[in-house]
């Protein structure tokens, strides 16, 4: 318990100025102000979150002490937003326009005191006021947040932000007065606490090691206390007191005693910003996200990384430090998964970082000067040093270039890192232990870190650092663990969870009954079932969470291990022996162990754990009469006073590699025949036979490798005794050269190895054959044929280092050779076992490095990997699944496969009668076999749809959800449970449900649940006839996999907009949903508005939503948001139906919408929940004010932009407008939030009439209404088209002039037709009639400032293609453009400064679009080789190209071609790739004869006419055209019975159609003899509006109804 005693004052500038203590705020600054600081006026200036909780104590404290003294000193208040915001020129006006105000009488002057309360934001501004106030007046610094009292309060540096940059411009102006009341920190939110002890860390890691050794050894009681609610009083920090008022005044010392010898930055007060230089870039970047103190933490890492580059600084200090940092609750790295995720998931780039360190103060000129360490509390020099760009840049980079620049009169002597093994035994070994053990050279590595965290968290042992990390001391608890009641993160240490595994079993219940083990997705698929399984079955209650046989295990606590006899299968990994063999001790008995199963795996590393089992005091006796089994006695181990850690054998290989690889000397002088580890025979046995000189004592080894390129090649070599080191032998063999025809190594033993990090064999045959080395992978080894060193390719992308630190380091001995530079990927993965690798090849190998930022290919490559991953449907029968799962692969270009069918196949019976024949279980069993071996067979670019029933089987749904957890997509396909029956009624292939269907779905449905991570439901019979199956399916699959662009489409929008749909069923308003959506972007299903005609007054069901949510993909082609707006947010939802609106937001993510609206008033359990599983759903953040709670230019919306930041992908923040000045406000918020953030897109508007103009402002998804919707969405909601007519009348969207050219034109529609469109869209652009037909006229006409684009027809459509920049690619196969488009983002190449055109052809929309509207089905993605349907195109001109392009595109296949010469359509044909185009020839009697014969002629569902229609049909094409307009079309329908509704709709055309593209007469003599074969015919002038519409889309952007152009082609409208 702290004890008050008389304040304790630190003298700064030779005064004692800082006043240090618990309680000083009130009283004792008063009297001490007015006798040490003597004012007439005081001027406290605080922000608004700290004036009611202080303000008025002191006020009354001042008033009283002022009485007492009678005293004629006044006391002035004031309070400013909180916030870096404030920070401003502008707060700063306002401070200093109050201060002079009339109101202030009698007025401040050049005697008054400011007093500034708060953080650093205040006091740097408050400070800066003070500073230029009346040209100076004095000021005292009464620090609120803990950074402010060791840091910025301290020192006299004032100043206000710009948007340039923080702390451009200020002043020097000393405080003078400090008071720092420790007692503000009882009320410091936590992370503002842990924020202000990288400060404090700081301070003792440059100053004092005394100081350090301190918050080492304090950091769990200091968290525990900070961790307790922030609250009023002394009782937080109770149990702290003494040792949080001695860690701040450490701190507070030092930088007093450096401000007094360098006030003005000199020299030595450089030191206080260690860790600034990189730490200020990141948080110029991340702030106001990530605070001050988490980017310094994150900057003080990697500058101590840096010193440890350059030689200055040893690992152990390093990972002293970052441990400190760690256990203080900082982050020590930026891609920290909680730095991650309160970034908004920024990217700091490499350049960015070393633009922002460009401009420190501390540098010289150019040359960035940064401070480094040379150990824990002493620096490298006693100012910032110089570092090049270069060595900076591999520090901050993620990937790096190792280039082949060794001398080859290189001898280095290189000591590696403690051995992984050996480290984590003795960490094992000495916590179970009881005693003090002091551990020398433990590797310094992820894999210790997180053993180490895990022990402490079990109370195992208690762990100190002496000699600046050097040694640990260890104090063990005698094997008396208690368990955690957490999760324990092992990261992917393979070798700590399976020690821990067995360690936990032994932990008791004290305050906790269980504790959890679990890592990342890479560990959770590494094995560990026998060891689990051989604990089960010895008593210990341990289980699988997930899958069987792998983390995360649940181990309850108090059950131990009984001891005994115990088998245990060790041909897995050895791991599984050492850790029965280190815990067997305190089983209940002695044990005897017996490995069964054949020889164990690794034998070498097991009798390394006895032997170090020997040395802690258990003797474990080997078996002279059984093979493979082992005696252990209880007992307790006894902790031996130091214990040395080997340098680790397996690391060593890599510095004699590069000796052995380079023809050069490599000494390890602590490895030699005498070490417990098996690859320290890796010189003798590897290197000796490929040609290296080889010279091993007990202790030491030395290689000389022969000249470079002589390796030779190992016939054979067994490496079953060190299968860590098969890699790098690897590595060797691939430049290893016998003068043989092929140099082979065969390396065996090692079958281990792929279930490691990765699977290692595998990684290095993919990766060599990037190099251009030829591998092949056998049962347990690899053989690799050597190739010359001068001979190894550029790897293309680099090395995929799988995330394993022994792929990067064996990767980066073949880069000391490899003449081009090899690029290694993940970088930071060695430091699983060698931190300081890159720094050993920089130093005392000297081989260059140049750091390298990683492009978004090869930053994705993992999720590369993961995108052709298979797709798992399930679902009930007659969901569905068949169509969808067909409609899918034809999208992804992928293979279907029908599990059932595929059962049927292997069988050789049908499911009927497989359930009469041999019953129910036997087909689950076969089902199940089906399913295993789909998935190890079709693993990739395979749809594979699976049987309704397939989630019976318990087994096949935990293979089920393995998968999608894996990452894999199961879709649940999902259809009106009323369809499905009907459907059942009628299908016989599958057996009859033999109980009540509905029951059958609704014991299923959890399950389906479970198995699947998507969903996608179909719409019921009868919907969907507005938009294509196949375009509401492949908008689903974009998002699902990842490739979907609305955002990225939408960014791109000068203007963009969503219509909020007010509508109570989608279903029911499908009519006008269309219009509605006209202009918008994105169209908002408001959920909350939804009314489900089953729960009148409720929340809406699953069911019901995921329905509307698929009626609306039917019924309109644009991205949806997916919004449920609570009351509070002006919406209609309950508040507090958190659960219901959870589910909601769920579905909406399995459901794949584009757009999630995230109201941030949410809990943060919710928030954070959907956050974590969005996957590729955008999300949008949202807050709404509508009771006009905060103000734009307050600053009062700040915590709420910043939160939104947190968990949206864009921000959307909504206020009301009371006046027009809050619409400039926003403006001026809106301004500073993009400066912030540029790259997250903000919607920020106000409600209300008086907020109208801020939604026409408003760039980014303006909320839109429409005047068919029942009512707006929000008060003052303006319609897509009036805002247009807004900007357009502001000037935003300027005129612009579009034209027809050709000859002849008079009589053309386009003018009406566009003109109207463009009015009834409020854009302020014009259509005009050009009639020429000379296109050398057209030149100065298109290259006008106001040109906007033109539509081209005879005779122009091929020449103008002359006068443009560049031609679409349906055009150039087309042959024709008949629309020409500016494309703003580029400048004439041709015409400097002049637009960029292109030329497009919009003829073959225009037919896809109208074919589509009269029923013609798009039946399959271009290109898919199981369209169903074929089409026919009559004639053989240039629309004859257009009508191939358009039917090619729509998936019919084959398209046949007919007319009267087939040396003409030959010609066309010609012009059409024939690997992606299959067109075929009808130009005789047998060709068409053939057509009839094979049916193939009842497949044509739509043909284009693009003959003449002025004149008679020629003869012989009517004879052909009456053979194929009259083939029977009834074997297709009896093809389609037994197809649910919807599939039949997928796959037949309801009736068969003629597109006549000539206009007149009106009725063609093909269309005549067309519609006597019965026949659908559509006339050619609605293509005119087809084609209008695709131009009006490609020239605005928005995509306008057909009906709207077509009723004035036909005359129903004026233009």
């Amino acid at each position: 318990m702290y004890h008050y005693t008389e304040p304790t004052k630190v003298s700064i500038l030779g005064k004692e100025n800082i006043v240090v203590d618990y309680n000083l705020w009130g009283a004792y600054i008063v009297r001490d102000l007015l006798t040490n600081v003597p004012s007439a006026t005081y001027i406290l200036i605080t922000d608004t979150n700290l004036y009611d909780r202080y303000v008025p104590s002191f006020e009354a404290s001042f008033s009283e002490v002022v009485a007492q003294q009678r005293s004629q000193a006044r006391l002035l208040k004031y309070h400013v937003p909180p916030g870096e915001t404030s920070k401003s020129r502008v707060t700063k006006a306002d401070i200093e326009d109050w201060l002079l105000s009339d109101e202030r009488d009698p007025p401040c002057d050049t005697k008054s005191v400011i007093i500034a309360l708060g953080g650093g934001v205040i006091g740097d501004m408050i400070g800066f006021v003070a500073a230029t106030f009346k040209r100076g007046v004095r000021f005292v610094q009464v620090p609120t947040s803990l950074l402010a009292m060791v840091d910025s309060s301290i020192g006299g540096k004032t100043a206000i932000d710009t948007p340039t940059g923080k702390n451009l411009i200020g002043a020097f102006w000393q405080p003078s007065k400090i008071y720092i009341d420790l007692d503000f920190l009882n009320t410091l939110p936590t992370r503002e606490f842990i924020n202000g002890m990288a400060e404090v860390i700081k301070t003792a890691a440059i100053w004092s090691e005394e100081e350090f050794e301190r918050l080492e050894g304090n950091a769990s009681r200091v968290m525990a206390a900070i961790r307790a609610p922030p609250e009023a009083g002394d009782r937080r920090l109770s149990s702290v007191q003494s040792i949080i008022k001695s860690l701040v005044l450490g701190s507070v010392k030092v930088k007093a005693h450096v401000v007094s010898e360098d006030e003005r930055e000199g020299g030595l007060r450089n030191l206080l910003n260690f860790g600034h230089s990189i730490g200020h870039a990141y948080e110029g970047i991340l702030t106001p996200q990530i605070l001050h103190g988490e980017c310094v933490s994150i900057g003080m890492v990697l500058e101590a990384a840096l010193a440890r580059h350059l030689g200055l600084l040893d690992g152990g200090a390093f990972a002293r430090l970052a441990k400190c940092l760690s256990s203080y609750g900082l982050p020590i790295s930026a891609s920290d998964p909680v730095v991650r995720r309160r970034s908004a998931y920024k990217h700091c780039t490499v350049d960015q970082l070393l633009s922002l360190m460009g401009v420190d103060k501390k540098n010289d000129g150019k040359k960035k000067r940064i401070v480094l360490l040379a150990g824990i509390g002493r620096t490298f020099k006693r100012e910032a040093t110089v570092v090049s760009d270069r060595d900076i840049r591999v520090i901050l980079s993620p990937a790096v270039v190792v280039e082949p620049s060794i001398a080859t009169s290189s001898h280095v002597s290189c000591t590696p890192p403690g051995s992984k093994s050996i480290s984590n035994r003795a960490l094992v070994l000495a916590a179970l232990g009881q005693g003090e053990c002091r551990i020398k050279n433990l590797l310094h590595s992820d894999d210790t870190e997180v053993m180490l965290n895990a022990l402490v968290k079990l109370k195992g042992a208690a762990f100190a650092w002496e000699e600046s990390g050097q040694i640990l001391v260890v104090k063990g608890n005698g094997g008396r663990l208690e368990a955690h009641g957490e999760e324990l993160y092992l990261g992917n240490a393979g070798t700590s969870s399976r020690f821990l595994a067995t360690v936990a079993t032994l932990a008791a219940s004290r305050t906790k009954d269980f504790s959890i083990l679990t890592g990342n997705d890479r560990m959770k698929k590494r094995p560990i079932g026998p060891l689990v399984e051989t604990l089960q079955a010895n008593g210990a209650g341990i289980e699988f969470m997930e899958s069987k046989g792998s983390l995360p295990l649940y181990v309850k606590a108090g059950q131990g291990m009984k001891g005994g006899d115990i088998n245990l299968a060790a041909t897995i990994s050895s791991q599984y022996v050492s850790s029965l063999l280190m815990c067997a001790p305190y089983a209940d008995k002695d044990v005897t162990l017996r490995l069964v199963g054949g020889k164990p795996i690794s034998q070498l590393y097991i009798d390394m754990t006895t032997a170090m089992m020997a040395s802690f005091g258990i003797q474990v006796q080997k078996s002279t009469t059984e093979e493979h089994t082992y005696h252990i006695p209880r007992g307790r181990y006894v902790n031996p006073s130091e214990y040395v850690i080997e340098s680790d054998a397996s690391s060593a290989t890599y510095p004699l590699a590069i000796a052995a690889i380079t023809g050069t000397t490599c000494t390890v002088p602590n490895i030699g025949s005498a070490s417990l580890q098996g690859d320290a025979r890796f010189a003798v046995d590897v290197l000796r036979p490929m040609g290296c000189k080889v010279e091993q004592t007990k202790n030491s080894t030395t290689v000389t490798g022969p000249p470079k390129g002589s390796l030779r090649p190992i016939q054979e070599v067994d490496m079953e005794p060190m299968t860590d080191a098969f890699l790098t032998a690897s590595i060797l063999a691939a430049v290893a050269q016998s003068g043989r025809s092929r140099s082979t190594t065969r390396i065996t033993g090692i079958a281990n190895q792929r279930v490691k990090e990765c699977n290692r064999i595998k990684a290095m045959e993919d990766e060599l054959a990037k190099f251009g080395v030829t591998c092949r992978q056998l049962d347990d080894g690899i053989e690799i044929d050597g190739i010359p060193y001068t001979a190894l390719r550029k790897p293309p992308g680099g090395v995929h280092c799988y995330d394993d630190h022994r792929v990067a380091m064996s990767f980066s001995v073949l880069g000391t050779v490899a003449p081009h530079g090899t690029l290694i990927q993940e970088r930071e993965c060695v430091g699983k076992t060698w931190p300081g690798w890159w720094d050993t090849l920089r130093q005392p190998f000297d081989v260059g490095l140049e750091g390298v930022e990683l492009g978004v290919n090869q930053a994705s490559a993992k999720n590369a990997q993961q995108s052709d991953k298979s797709i798992l449907i399930i679902g009930m029968r007659g969901a569905g699944k068949t169509t969808t799962g067909g409609l899918a692969a034809s999208l992804l270009g992928w293979h279907f496969v029908d599990l059932d069918t595929l059962l049927e196949e292997s069988v050789g019976q049908t499911i009927p009668e497989i359930i009469e024949t041999s019953g129910w279980d036997d087909f689950r069993r076969h089902e199940l076999a089906v399913l295993e071996k789909a998935l190890h067979e079709k693993g990739k670019k395979h749809i594979l749809a699976c049987g309704g029933g397939v989630v019976e089987i318990p087994e096949a749904r935990q293979l089920l959800i393995k998968f999608h957890r894996a990452g894999g997509l199961v879709i649940l396909v999902q259809r009106d449970i009323e369809d499905i029956m009907s459907f059942l009624q009628i299908d016989k292939s599958r057996p009859a449900y033999v109980e009540n269907m509905r029951d059958v779905w609704l014991r299923r449905r959890p399950w389906y649940l479970e198995c699947s991570n998507y969903q996608h439901y179909g719409a019921k019979a009868g919907q969907g006839e507005m938009a294509s199956p196949l375009d509401g399916l492949g908008r689903f699959l974009d998002t699902v996999t990842g490739c979907g662009q609305a955002l990225n489409l939408i960014k791109a929008k000068e203007q963009s907009f969503f219509v909020s749909l007010t509508v109570a069923d989608v279903a029911a308003a499908a009519p006008i949903l269309e219009e509605v959506a006209v202009g918008s972007d994105a169209v908002e299903l408001r959920v909350d508005l939804l009314e489900d005609p089953e729960r009148r007054g409720k929340p809406p069901s699953m069911e019901f939503v995921a329905s509307q949510v698929a009626a609306l993909r039917c019924s309109s082609p644009l991205p949806i948001i997916f919004t449920v707006r609570t009351q509070s947010q002006g919406g209609k939802m309950a508040n507090d139906a958190h659960e219901d609106i959870h589910n909601l937001l769920n579905l909406a993510l399995r459901m794949g919408v584009e757009f999630l609206d995230l109201e941030i008033s949410l809990p943060d359990d919710v928030l954070r929940s959907i956050s974590e599983s969005k996957r590729n759903t955008k999300t949008i953040a949202s807050h709404h004010d509508p009771n006009d709670t905060l103000s734009w230019s307050s600053g009062s919306w700040v915590p709420h932009y910043n939160k939104a930041l947190l968990y949206g992908d864009i921000v959307k923040l909504v206020g009301i407008a009371k006046s027009q000045h809050s619409n400039l406000s926003l403006l001026q918020f809106r301004s500073w939030a993009l400066t912030a953030h540029p790259s997250v897109p903000i919607i920020a508007i106000n409600m209300g009439i008086e907020g109208q103009l801020s939604r026409i402002q408003n760039p980014f998804l303006t909320p839109v209404s429409h005047p068919a919707l029942p009512f707006k969405a929000a008060p003052g909601q303006l319609s897509a088209s009036e805002i247009r007519t807004a900007l357009s009348l502001h000037g935003v969207i300027k005129p612009r002039y579009f034209y027809l050219f050709g000859k002849p034109i008079s009589q053309s529609k386009s003018p009406a037709m566009h003109n109207y469109l463009f009015q009834k869209t409020g854009l302020p652009l014009h259509y005009h009639l050009h009639e020429t037909d000379n296109p050398s006229t057209l030149e100065t006409v298109i290259r006008e400032p106001n040109f906007g684009g033109a539509s081209v027809t005879i005779p122009l459509k091929l020449s103008v293609i002359d006068l443009l920049d560049e031609v679409s690619t349906a055009a150039k196969t087309i042959g024709a453009v008949n629309t020409i488009v500016i494309d703003p983002s580029r400048s004439s190449p041709r015409h400097a400064g002049k637009p960029y055109l292109v030329g497009h052809n919009t003829d073959w929309t225009g037919m896809r679009l109208v074919l589509s509207t009269a029923g013609a089905t798009i039946s399959a993605p271009p290109n898919n080789s199981k369209a169903q349907q074929s089409a026919l195109v009559i004639g053989g001109g240039g629309t004859a190209r257009a009508a191939i392009y358009s039917l090619h595109q729509m998936g019919y296949s084959p398209i046949h071609l007919l007319g009267r010469s087939r040396a003409k359509l030959q010609s066309v044909v010609a012009s059409f790739p024939p690997a992606e185009y299959n067109v075929s020839l009808i130009t005789t009697h047998e060709d068409a004869a053939h057509l009839s014969e094979n049916d193939s002629a009842s497949r044509i569902a739509v043909a284009v006419g693009t003959i003449p229609a002025d004149k008679p049909i020629d003869a012989n094409v009517a004879a052909l055209l009456e053979i194929l307009f009259t083939a029977d079309g009834g074997a297709q329908g009896a093809r389609e019975e037994g197809k649910t509704p919807n599939e039949k709709n997928t796959t037949k055309t309801k009736k068969k159609i003629l597109l006549e593209m000539a206009y007149k007469p009106a009725v063609t003599p093909l269309m005549t003899m067309a519609e006597q074969s019965g026949w659908t015919t559509v006339k050619g002038l609605e293509v005119l509006a087809g084609q209008g519409v695709g131009q009006f889309e490609l020239w605005t952007g928005i995509r306008p109804l057909l009906r709207c152009a077509r009723a004035v082609v036909f005359g129903d409208k004026e233009g």
